[in-house]
């Protein structure tokens, strides 16, 4: 960690865009081996391709076999690129219908859930959680309360989302995204950049796993979650639902601030965001603050919006996995309302316990806590 993944936009065109450069994933032109036909796959809209490449790995290090599984996901923009294909043919074309039905049936979440689940022959429910840039790290906290709940013993589950150009333009128009290099908690900060991606887990309980003799890479203990019901797009300045979620996370961990070792910021480098996640931070820490790392991995890989807070979960679990902390790279002066040290080079740490911060537009907060397994 440390380097950055932005590059020029290829996918669409950013001619009348603000910003041109986002960090875009380098999709293998050919998909792993699953039960979906030729057809199946030929029909997958990137999204789902950068899905089931992230579920594909998870599956082949787990051992499961198909069965009676659940799927939970977390999206933003879930299909959106077919959208646009819908649209644009439409307009362009408005007497031609060919692929017109599949774009429109393939469009929606749950179909890339469900191929998903055809893919590696799952039969249980499959579940979507749209809740904005939050949606990953719910879906992990939603499938972890499953399983301790008793309601199953295996969920596959995690988050995704692609580049799309409606999503793009969209965020460059209110002027979210940073002209120049996203900078979390940085006092010259001014604005988000985007990425894409996804990351899934195969999250079992301890028991089932044990008695398998499977290779445990870490531990889920602790999720919470809060709404905010501030403002459509901007948190409240006071970081209160943050800091509800934050709390709650702690609460089912029997944990306290300074019991965590790390902090994943949720870090946008939106001045808003960082702002209100800073004050909720200071609060929460207590006088764990001046010495707690925080860092916001954003700054390497761009905000993958529903995508994020299982990727980031993703960080904390290699992070724990390798007693290291991941940097905040493109930081150069701290905004003095982090009374916090936020980590600017990759470093070696002593970490047991790590918490992942994912907030979204209309105030959905979402915190999840992992434990290094020994």
């Amino acid at each position: 960690m440390g380097r950055t993944a932005f590059r020029p936009v290829s996918l669409f065109d950013v001619s009348r865009q603000r910003v041109k450069t986002a960090a875009e994933v380098s999709v293998p032109p050919t998909l792993p081996r699953t039960r979906l036909s030729r057809r199946q796959a030929t029909r997958l809209d990137r999204a789902s391709k950068l899905l089931l490449l992230a579920a594909h790995q998870a599956w082949e290090q787990c051992g499961w076999r198909s069965g009676n599984i659940p799927v939970v996901l977390g999206t933003t923009s879930g299909g959106m690129t077919l959208g646009q294909e819908y649209f644009r043919h439409a307009v362009e074309a408005p007497f031609r219908s060919r692929r017109q039905a599949a774009r429109a049936i393939h469009y929606q979440s749950q179909r890339q859930g469900q191929d998903l689940a055809e893919a590696f022959g799952l039969t249980g429910p499959v579940t979507i959680i749209a809740n904005a840039c939050a949606s990953g790290a719910n879906a992990i906290g939603h499938a972890w309360d499953l399983i301790r709940r008793g309601h199953t013993e295996r969920v596959l589950t995690g988050g995704y989302d692609a580049l799309s150009q409606l999503v793009f333009a969209g965020f460059d128009s209110l002027q979210a995204l940073s002209p120049t290099v996203c900078r979390p908690f940085d006092a010259e900060r001014d604005g988000l950049a985007l990425g894409e991606g996804a990351a899934v887990f195969a999250l079992e309980s301890v028991e089932s796993a044990k008695r398998r003799r499977a290779q445990i890479l870490g531990e889920v203990v602790g999720y919470g979650a809060s709404t905010d019901a501030h403002h459509l797009t901007q948190p409240n300045p006071q970081g209160q639902a943050a800091l509800v979620s934050m709390r709650a996370a702690c609460a089912t961990a029997h944990l306290h601030p300074h019991q965590i070792d790390y902090v994943n910021a949720h870090g946008t480098g939106t001045p808003l965001n960082d702002i209100a996640e800073a004050a909720a931070i200071n609060t929460w820490a207590g006088q764990r603050v001046g010495t707690l790392p925080v860092s916001s991995t954003k700054a390497s890989i761009g905000h993958l919006l529903g995508a994020a807070g299982a990727v980031e979960a993703a960080v904390c679990l290699m992070a724990l996995q390798g007693q290291w902390l991941p940097p905040t790279a493109t930081l150069r002066t701290r905004d003095p309302v982090a009374c916090f040290p936020v980590v600017q080079e990759s470093a070696s740490a002593k970490l047991e316990y790590a918490l992942t911060n994912s907030f979204g537009f209309g105030g959905a907060n979402a915190t999840l806590i992992l434990r290094r397994w020994t």
